[in-house]
């Protein structure tokens, strides 16, 4: 059978495309369609296996390759105009509007997806505040387009025969924006490339790209009220704005190879992670390294760490520390419960916490998944002829 495979966009290697990657391990045979194709040689040649995807007109727009996200309104039309009728499965990827490809009765479309669009349903008045964008003509013209987004998602609810969540956190959002029950198989993490450390280091470590809800800002200012160690690895557009907490005790180190930054790691007291993600790739790999992971007990961190909770008195079989609200002080909280107890912590426990989200584990489920997905649908529609 022919097969085609619709990610939203291609620019960097990331979470969601190491999941194309492993798809694409699984399957060799899929074409491949996105949004935006900026990809390096070197990542193509990982995600894609060097094929090319083929792109929409956003690409050819004035400056479509970087500042695609300017074309936003446009999204649900460019892609609208794939042309899939050859392909019997489609398989999308989807965290914006990938899901909403057009397909026909006699063609099987599995999503798999990373989240709803964020931006226009759960974060969508955190999105307009920090972007200055709550107010002005600017902000009515963000809001009108996001309210028209939001209509066209909704939508295409049943586009999709079945639907993949990367987590429970996204099939319950799955379930509350579109109505539809998701299975639940989570994403690849390359536990291989992590391993412990029988040192441990007198510092803690965050990793990310400095956006907002990532919360990098939260973690610095909290630390910057101590003097506690934090190496903070990670660029992006709130790298100076978080700067303005930057203490003798607080280590911006911007982007790091992942050679050494898995050598830092590895040697943390903890790492800190107060994003509300999906899923959460870096908390799983710091556990692959054995150390313990101090988090914001809302997300995919409930599913990914095994977590004390402060009013607990035992850490013991635990993987981390959980804190419950998004502030500096609930954050410090955490920190020092965590320092009460750090002894207890059993990293080979905390590792094999990590293995059960392994690249293997992955594609396994994925590949029985998918074909026993379209050996159901194969059989119905031959029952119904």
């Amino acid at each position: 059978m022919k097969k085609a495979l619709i990610h939203d966009w291609y620019t960097v290697y990331g979470g969601a495309e190491r999941c194309i990657e492993s798809f694409t391990n699984i399957w060799d045979d899929f074409e491949h369609f996105s949004l935006i194709d900026s990809l390096t040689d070197e990542h193509r040649a990982i995600i894609l296996k060097g094929e090319k995807a083929k792109t929409s007109f956003i690409q050819k727009l004035p400056f479509g390759k970087k500042k695609y996200r300017s074309y936003l309104p446009l999204f649900p039309l460019a892609i609208e105009q794939f042309d899939l009728t050859d392909y019997e499965l489609i398989l999308s990827s989807s965290f914006s509007v990938a899901k909403g490809v057009l397909t026909r009765p006699d063609q099987l479309h599995i999503s798999y997806v990373h989240s709803p669009v964020r931006y226009a349903w759960d974060l969508y008045f955190q999105y307009l505040k920090e972007s200055g964008l709550n107010k002005g003509f600017k902000g009515l013209l963000a809001k009108y387009f996001l309210h028209k987004l939001r209509i066209w998602d909704a939508s295409t609810a049943n586009r999709p025969d079945y639907y993949i969540a990367n987590s429970k956190y996204v099939a319950d959002r799955i379930k509350k924006v579109y109505n539809k029950e998701a299975l639940v198989i989570h994403p690849p993490v390359d536990t291989k490339s992590f391993t412990i450390s029988e040192e441990t280091s007198d510092y803690y470590i965050t990793c990310s790209r400095m956006v907002p809800y990532k919360k990098i800002d939260l973690i610095v200012e909290a630390f910057s009220k101590t003097d506690k160690k934090l190496i903070v690895i990670g660029e992006g557009p709130d790298f100076e704005k978080i700067k303005k907490f930057d203490t003798p005790n607080v280590h911006l180190m911007g982007f790091v190879g992942k050679k050494k930054m898995t050598a830092l790691i590895r040697k943390a007291r903890a790492f800190i992670f107060a994003a509300e993600e999906d899923f959460g790739i870096a908390p799983v790999e710091a556990q692959a390294c054995g150390v313990p992971v101090i988090a914001f007990a809302k997300g995919g961190a409930l599913q990914t760490i095994n977590g004390a909770y402060l009013s607990e008195n035992s850490v013991v079989g635990k993987t981390g520390v959980f804190f419950e609200e998004q502030n500096v002080v609930s954050l410090l909280e955490g920190v020092d419960f965590f320092e009460k107890h750090e002894k207890r912590f059993d990293k080979e426990l905390i590792r094999k916490n990590a293995e059960t989200f392994s690249v293997e584990r992955f594609e396994k489920e994925i590949k029985d998944t998918v074909e026993l997905l379209y050996s159901n649908w194969k059989e119905s529609r031959s029952i119904k002829k």
